[in-house]
């Protein structure tokens, strides 16, 4: 189940995660899923936050379904991104064959261990026939949380290959990075891209 803990925190931080993720263009990781991707597509950005990729999204013609469990996330893409996010968890993927891509970009990272296979299962359901799955995640081990508070689920790479060819995605792509994140850690972090 979604971490009540986690959200808060989002809430109470959702300005100064805004600020700290806003880009004046879209990276290079998004760039390659939207390139993957009809013109015109309907894509998920699952776990949006602010809305900032859903807004590039929007802007280069796509139809963009956005969910968040933040509403404070919720309320700064619709305002200042124009993104009419829908306010639901993981939990709530219940769509069949409905998204050309979804991107999931350290969202899921949120997700227990225990529910994580079957949030996979959901959105391998939730794609189209070859449909692009993109997802972001922290390279690590356990379950903890970090210095603020935020519940994390951390996987190697061979456990999210394994999970992700368990629930019928193919893999295409993987890139590696560090970043300094909300808690002011670097953390490590691996970008995977795959399709249905």
């Amino acid at each position: 189940m979604t971490d009540k803990k986690t959200i808060s925190i989002y809430d109470s931080k959702s300005c100064e995660y805004a600020s700290l993720t806003k880009v004046s263009r879209p990276s290079k990781q998004l760039n390659e899923f939207m390139n993957e991707i009809n013109h015109g597509g309907t894509v998920l950005d699952l776990g949006c936050g602010p809305g900032i990729a859903s807004a590039f999204m929007k802007k280069n013609g796509f139809n963009v379904v956005a969910t968040d469990a933040s509403a404070e996330m919720i309320k700064i893409a619709r305002i200042e991104n124009g993104i009419n996010a829908l306010h639901q968890s993981f939990e709530d993927i219940s769509w069949t064959n409905h998204f050309d891509g979804i991107w999931a970009h350290f969202s899921l990272l949120h997700a227990s261990k225990k529910m994580f296979p079957i949030h996979l299962e959901a959105l391998y359901k939730a794609l189209k026939p070859n449909g692009v799955f993109t997802i972001g995640m922290k390279i690590g081990k356990g379950e903890k949380r970090d210095n603020i508070g935020r519940f994390y689920s951390y996987y190697s790479e061979d456990q999210l290959l394994k999970y992700l060819k368990k629930s019928g995605f193919k893999i295409d792509n993987i890139k590696y990075g560090e970043d300094v994140g909300l808690d002011g850690k670097l953390a490590s972090w691996i970008i995977i891209r795959s399709h249905a």
